[in-house]
């Protein structure tokens, strides 16, 4: 379980706010500490503080510094804004914000401090903020609700700076995998150096197989949302050990007892199945031959799919097994104007998606033949080949989303699938088979109608075609 912390964002570049310029400008963290210290004074001059402004969101939501919301700050500061007052009844406390967001029972706090007639709470844009006199701090506010520019002089003011995690700079595990010592943050560039595996169902997974991370390293959040999720880590790593021990995958394929098998004899190095892994599950060994990690593995099949010379095979899943699959289908005759098309859809979302449309008595073309697929990932090249020498007419791929909002329960089998068309589209060259034969569509599991809407399209595009040549060979 990895719960290395957070460290507070580099306020230095906060320089436009009046910070490391103005004495009497400080961070969230700072007062934090002042305040644990009992020391609410200038920092100028040590004169006791009757007013304090907090400035939300500083370098936060803002795409030249973190581009996200830590989620703590507004909390924060209405909890030293709290402290002002009772510490001095006299003390004005003003904090200026473009949203404020206290989810759940925390609005009830919120509400207090609006009711605290030494609070003033106000939506605006803070543009300036400069020395004033006799050691106060004069800040510009503009944009606010009433439309008019405030200019508001106070003893202090408060950045409320965001988190960083510590995993985006350090890499804290030391970890013995090709890609590298850490959690790998920045492939996907999707999460700013958080561990957070944006899984609709695997919410505490990593891309690390048995490392499971917790509290602000993977994603913003408070105390008592980091003790929440400290505990469903805790719980998830207990199902690891076990899952490990009886010699099974974890997830998402759990109680899957196949693995990877390699024959070696025909590998050629060419490093695709260990360059693609999303999981670091294969390592090289000194001829450059992939060397497996079995309990890294996800069992997904990105090797199996990336794999041009078809050396991998899984025991319920191989290269003989999906070819089998594809050749006992049974193929009209040439000229009688059937169409056959084959879809290789995703089991984890675009299978259940169809299951559904059947369960809702849904439309699909009878021209259709679906083999389930662990991933789309794990379509080799070779599936393509043996359908259209087979005779099918089209082929579909159909998975799950990938991109800034990805679905994937393998993090990147439809998006490598993707990339893959440039070798499909070769081996369709080859067959002197037009390219638009084969298409790739996503789909999330509950778009139902999205995914009957892609069989129906493919099928009316097929029907723009000659019948494949191959048919009846």
């Amino acid at each position: 379980v990895l719960a290395a912390g957070f460290k507070p964002y580099d306020a230095s570049k906060l320089t436009d706010l009046g910070y490391g310029n103005i004495k009497n400008v400080v961070t969230n963290v700072q007062f934090e500490q002042m305040a644990k210290e009992g020391k609410l004074t200038r920092p100028s001059d040590g004169a006791p503080i009757k007013s304090v402004l907090f400035i939300q969101c500083a370098g936060q939501r803002d795409e030249n510094h973190l581009p996200y919301c830590s989620g703590y700050c507004c909390l924060a500061s209405l909890k030293q804004a709290k402290y002002i007052r009772e510490a001095d009844p006299e003390a004005k406390a003003f904090i200026i914000y473009d949203h404020m967001r206290t989810m759940g029972i925390y609005e009830n706090f919120y509400k207090t401090l609006q009711d605290d007639p030494g609070v003033f709470l106000t939506k605006g844009k803070v543009v300036e903020v400069s020395e004033g006199e006799d050691g106060k701090v004069k800040v510009i506010v503009d944009e606010t609700l009433l439309g008019e520019k405030l200019e508001i002089n106070v003893d202090l003011v408060v950045l409320a700076i965001g988190m960083v995690p510590v995993t985006a700079e350090e890499p804290v595990l030391n970890l013995e995998y090709r890609q590298g010592p850490g959690l790998p943050t920045d492939e996907l560039e999707l999460f700013y150096g958080y561990a957070d595996s944006n899984y609709v169902c695997f919410p505490y997974e990593t891309r690390r197989t048995g490392i499971y991370a917790a509290g602000a390293i993977h994603q913003p959040m408070t105390i008592a949302q980091a003790i929440e999720d400290a505990r469903g880590a805790a719980l998830k790593a207990i199902q690891c050990l076990v899952a490990i021990e009886e010699g099974h995958a974890v997830h998402p394929r759990t109680w899957d007892f196949a693995y990877p098998e390699f024959d070696l004899k025909m590998c050629t190095q060419c490093k695709r199945c260990t360059e693609e892994c999303p999981f670091g599950a294969l390592n090289e060994d000194e001829a450059g031959n992939p060397l497996p990690n079995i309990t890294r593995c996800r069992r997904c099949g990105t090797c199996f799919g990336a794999c041009p010379q078809r050396i991998i095979n899984f025991k319920d899943y191989s290269i003989e097994m999906v070819g089998n699959m594809i050749k006992a289908t049974e193929m009209p005759e040439q000229g009688y104007g059937l169409y056959r098309l084959m879809a290789f859809v995703c089991e984890n979302d675009a299978l259940p998606a169809l299951d559904m449309a059947a369960y809702q008595k849904k439309n699909i073309p009878v021209s259709f033949r679906i083999i389930p697929v662990r991933c789309l990932g794990a379509v080799n090249v070779s599936f393509v080949k043996d359908a259209m020498s087979k005779g099918y007419d089209g082929i579909l791929l159909l998975g799950c989303k990938y991109g800034e909002n990805y679905q994937c329960h393998f993090i990147k089998g439809s998006e490598l699938a993707n990339r893959r068309m440039e070798n499909v589209a070769e081996t369709l060259q080859q067959l002197a088979l037009e390219q638009e034969r084969v298409t790739l569509h996503t789909v999330a599991i509950d778009e139902v109608e999205e995914a009957v809407k892609k069989l129906n399209e493919f099928n009316e595009e097929m029907k723009g075609f000659e019948e494949n040549p191959f048919k009846g060979w």
